[in-house]
C-alpha cells in the first residue's frame, strides 16, 4: 500500500514537471516566433527613416541593421527548435541555409563598413572616434573570422586530426553567441547615435532598444539551451 501512494506521489510529480516544461515550451516558442517579425519590423523602420536615401551615409544603418538585426538572427533561428521557419528540413538543409544567410549578413557588413568609411572620408570626419565605431569595426572583423571559421564544419576533414565534430560544433556555437552579443551592443550603440535620435521619436527609440535586447535573449536561450548541456556533461566526465 505504501509502495502504491509513493509511486502515485512521484507519478504526481513527473507530470507536473511535464506540464510546467511544456508551459515554458509554448513561451520559448512565442519569444522565438516574435523574435522574426521584430527583426523585420526593426530592419522595416530603419529603411523609413533612412529613406529616400538621398545620402552615401543612409545606407550605413540599413545594411547593418539587415546584417545583424536580421540576417544573422534568422541564420541562427533555423536550428530553432521553437521557431524555424523550416521546421521539415533536415539538418543538413538548414546548415546550408545557415551558412548562405550568415554569409549574406556578412557581405551587407563588409558593405556597410565601406559606406561609413567613404562617408568619413569624404567629409573629411575622423575614424574611430566613438564606442560604436570601434565596436562596429570589431564586430565586422569579428564576423568575417567566424566565417571564415565556420567553413571547418562544412569541411571537418580539414581539422579532423585536431577536434572532434562535437567539439567545433561547441566552439562555433559559443563563439557565435558571442558575436552576436558584440553586434547587438554595437546596434544598441547605434540607436544612442545622433543620427537616430535626432530623426527617431523618443518612443521609437525604446521599443527599439526593446526589440534588440529581445531578440539577443531569444538568440541566447536558444543556444545555450542546445549547448549548455552538452558542456556541462564534457566537463563532468574529465573528473
Amino acid at each position: 500500500m505504501e509502495t502504491d501512494v509513493i509511486a502515485d506521489a512521484a507519478k504526481l510529480v513527473h507530470l507536473n514537471f511535464k506540464g510546467k516544461k511544456g508551459h515554458f515550451q509554448q513561451l520559448c516558442s512565442f519569444f522565438s516566433m516574435a523574435a522574426h517579425l521584430l527583426a523585420i519590423g526593426f530592419i522595416s523602420y530603419m529603411i523609413y527613416l533612412a529613406w529616400p536615401f538621398s545620402s552615401l551615409f543612409s545606407w550605413h544603418p540599413v545594411l547593418m541593421s539587415i546584417a545583424f538585426a536580421f540576417l544573422m538572427t534568422e541564420a541562427i533561428l533555423f536550428f530553432s527548435p521553437d521557431s524555424n521557419l523550416v521546421p521539415k528540413a533536415v539538418r543538413k538543409t538548414k546548415v546550408t541555409y545557415h551558412w548562405i544567410t550568415n554569409t549574406t549578413a556578412v557581405l551587407c557588413a563588409i558593405a556597410g563598413l565601406v559606406i561609413i568609411v567613404l562617408n568619413k572620408e569624404m567629409n573629411g570626419y575622423p575614424h574611430l572616434k566613438s564606442w560604436h565605431g570601434i565596436l562596429g569595426v570589431s564586430t565586422v572583423a569579428y564576423a568575417c573570422i567566424q566565417a571564415c571559421a565556420g567553413t571547418t564544419l562544412l569541411y571537418p576533414a580539414l581539422t579532423a586530426k585536431m577536434f572532434k565534430l562535437a567539439d567545433l560544433k561547441l566552439y562555433h556555437a559559443t563563439s557565435g553567441l558571442v558575436l552576436f552579443t558584440l553586434a547587438c551592443v554595437t546596434l544598441v550603440l547605434g540607436l544612442c547615435t545622433s543620427w537616430f535620435t535626432s530623426n527617431a521619436h523618443e518612443t521609437a527609440w525604446y521599443i527599439c532598444i526593446g526589440i534588440v535586447a529581445w531578440i539577443s535573449l531569444v538568440i541566447m536561450n536558444q543556444v545555450t539551451q542546445a549547448y549548455l548541456p552538452k558542456s556541462l556533461k564534457k566537463a563532468s566526465q574529465q573528473y
